[in-house]
Parts: structure tokens; sequence; C-alpha cells
């Protein structure tokens, strides 16, 4: 009985680590580049009862690396990225990659993020623009040219299949490996005045959303259910026999 009780109890704590998921996911629908979070669950094997007991683990996120959509901005300082690879940033921290090409020319003419960090080029430098020069032309090598003078070139990055990646802020992420520069740009590259939406399915987030709220309900009241027997048993068994 107590080893149905302490399932139903890991279940629970898998099912709202899942709900605290799916709600941040559904609250950055509209964020640029967000990559949405996923949960893996595995189960943990237990032998200390007489038979072998399979309990839930409490799940370990990791970001999504599918592309979202594209939205035309014909802002020449915005850019979209075409395949899975990244652009960098200069954090608080260190390197940072995204997928929000928004951008932004700061008075010294420094080329930042939307939120003001230091865009990277393929050397790890921050790039340098004319703030008078005009807008920019970037290509989809990320060549950035103002009139017919080249003024820098935009850092693309693949980072590895195997990497786990620490989120930084709403679209930034961190990777435990080192991303290596895109040098070939026949499957990858930028696209100038677009930028990447949020890659939530809302559709598919809400119908987990459903789910995940019924299973969560269900082994409260199993967990309920089970607390009950077991007093039940505790009263009976206490009882004095009557002689």
């Amino acid at each position: 009985m107590q080893s149905a009780l302490y399932v139903s109890l890991s279940a629970q704590v898998a099912l709202e680590k899942r709900l605290e998921t799916i709600a941040n996911n559904l609250a950055n629908m509209k964020t640029t580049g967000f990559r949405a979070d996923a949960v893996k669950f595995e189960a943990a094997m237990s032998r200390a009862a007489t038979q072998p007991v399979a309990f839930a683990s409490s799940g370990e996120n990791f970001i999504s690396r599918k592309p979202g959509g594209v939205t035309r901005t014909q802002n020449s300082l915005d850019v979209a990225i075409v395949g899975n690879s990244w652009m960098s940033f200069n954090g608080p921290a260190g390197r940072v990659y995204t997928r929000d090409g928004r951008m932004q020319i700061a008075g010294n003419g420094e080329l930042q993020t939307a939120t003001g960090y230091p865009v990277l080029d393929a050397g790890g430098m921050p790039i340098i623009l004319d703030p008078e020069g005009g807008p920019p032309t970037i290509t989809r090598n990320g060549t950035i040219a103002q009139g017919p003078n080249q003024v820098g070139v935009l850092g693309l990055y693949d980072i590895p299949a195997s990497a786990r990646l620490e989120r930084f802020g709403n679209s930034g992420v961190i990777p435990d490996r080192a991303a290596s520069p895109v040098i070939d740009f026949l499957q990858t590259g930028f696209q100038q005045g677009f930028v990447e939406d949020s890659n939530v399915d809302s559709m598919s987030e809400l119908t987990q959303l459903m789910t995940a709220s019924r299973a969560f309900q269900s082994v409260s009241s199993l967990i309920d259910g089970s607390e009950s027997t077991m007093q039940n048993a505790i009263r009976s068994l206490g009882e004095p026999t009557k002689g």
C-alpha cells in the first residue's frame, strides 16, 4: 500500500513539473526567438519492497531546437536565421547564443541586441557600424555593408547536437560545449528584414496542458484514497479485540 502511495506522489511531482513547463511555454508564445522547454522523464527502480517498484522521476528539462516560423518586418536591422545555427552576443558572464535577430545601433556605432548586448562577429569580436552611414545591408553569409563599404560580418555558429543548453533570459542559450563558426552557408544563413517567432505550438501545448491537468487531478484523488484506506486500516487494526 505504501509503495502505491509513493509511486503516486512521484507521479504528482513529475506532473507538476510538466505543468510548470507548459505554462512557461504558453507565456512565451509571442517571444521572438524563444525555444520551448520540454521535459524528459525516466522511471526510477526501487528494490526495497518485495517486488521491484518503478517510480516516476521528477523530470529533466531540455530546450527544443525546432525552428519557429518567421515574420517579415522590413527592418534592415532584423535578421532571421535559416537553418539550425545561432547568432552570438557578449553576455554578462561570457558568450551567449540566440535566434532573436532583432538588433540596434548604439550611439558609438556598436551593433547590439534588442536588449543592449554587443553582437559578435565570427571571431567573437563586437561589430562597429557607422551611426551616420545609413541602413545596413546584410547578406546571407552575414556580410554587413553600408553603402559601398563593408563594415563587418555577423557571426553564425553551430552548437553541437549533444550539447546541453542552459537558458539565458527568454531567447538566449549557453551550451556546455563549444560552438563552431559556420563556414558553409549552403544550408544556413541570414535573412534580412525578418525575425524568427517563438517555436511554441500553442494548440499542442494547450492539449498537453489539459491532459496533464486531468492526470494531476486523478493522481491527487488516488493519493487521497490511499491515505483514507491506510487510516481506516490503522483504526481497524488498533481496535481492541472483544473477548
